[in-house]
């Protein structure tokens, strides 16, 4: 298998609002998806369930996307529909009222991987140039860095670190980042919540990765150092391999 998610309550939090999966359409292809949800009671469980379920339903009808203009329309239309599918049950339901959740999510095709993202649940690539952030944080701290006021190294321990500029499912219309990158032979993709990019350092993630182990234990090893720098928040983890001759088969 050349793509696997699991998924952690963390040491401290009594329920994880965290979602995932990994997702196969009728092509053989991927779509990875992490969702870390937010609100009272169990409403930001409700919100990444949602998400992630739902996209993952839609993914496993879809046919073969043949180029990266048409899978960008794909995640554009369907995230979009899931924010509304979110936002409604929030008006419906009382209980559920101002959830919401993160999502980073990855289409992953024959030479080429389309990735959405919104709010801090992050996606990274590993290449023959190194391991890097595919996308952008949409919080409160990473506008202070971008705007100068703050550097990245305050940022680590800032007190509004977790303040989000973007969710979904809070509005009934989302603004989201789409990207497509080409995907090589032996590529990887990391996608994760927060509760693992707070913890590891870039540095820790990279060398987890290039490891040889397997995907099932490049993950646990992944949310297990995490719980070992103390494990506050849910952990999350997904990570796909570009293959040789199909880079999105078994």
């Amino acid at each position: 298998m050349d793509a696997i998610f699991k998924t952690d309550q963390g040491k401290i939090r009594k329920l994880n609002e965290d979602s995932g999966g990994i997702f196969l359409n009728s092509a053989n292809h991927y779509l990875a998806v992490v969702a870390d949800g937010m609100g009272g009671h169990n409403a930001g469980e409700v919100a990444s369930e949602i998400a992630v379920s739902s996209l993952g339903e839609l993914w496993e009808n879809t046919e073969s996307f043949t180029s990266p203009e048409m899978a960008e329309q794909w995640v554009r239309t369907q995230v979009e529909h899931v924010n509304k599918k979110i936002f409604e049950h929030s008006q419906l339901h009382p209980e559920c009222e101002g959830m919401g959740t993160t999502l980073v999510a990855a289409l992953c095709l024959d030479g080429f991987a389309t990735i959405v993202n919104i709010g801090d649940s992050r996606c990274y690539l590993h290449n023959e140039n190194g391991f890097k952030q595919l996308t952008e944080d949409h919080s409160l701290v990473n506008e202070l860095v971008k705007a100068g006021e703050i550097s990245a190294e305050d940022a680590e321990f800032h007190p509004r670190k977790n303040m989000l500029l973007k969710a979904m499912g809070t509005e009934p219309e989302t603004d989201m980042d789409i990207l497509t990158i080409t995907l090589e032979e032996n590529d990887k993709l990391l996608l994760c919540s927060d509760g693992l990019s707070n913890k590891l350092s870039v540095a820790e993630m990279q060398e987890i990765i290039e490891n040889e182990m397997e995907l099932d234990q490049k993950a646990k090893k992944l949310i297990d150092l995490a719980n070992h720098y103390g494990g506050e928040d849910n952990i999350s983890v997904a990570i796909f391999e570009a293959q040789a001759e199909s880079r999105c088969k078994n």
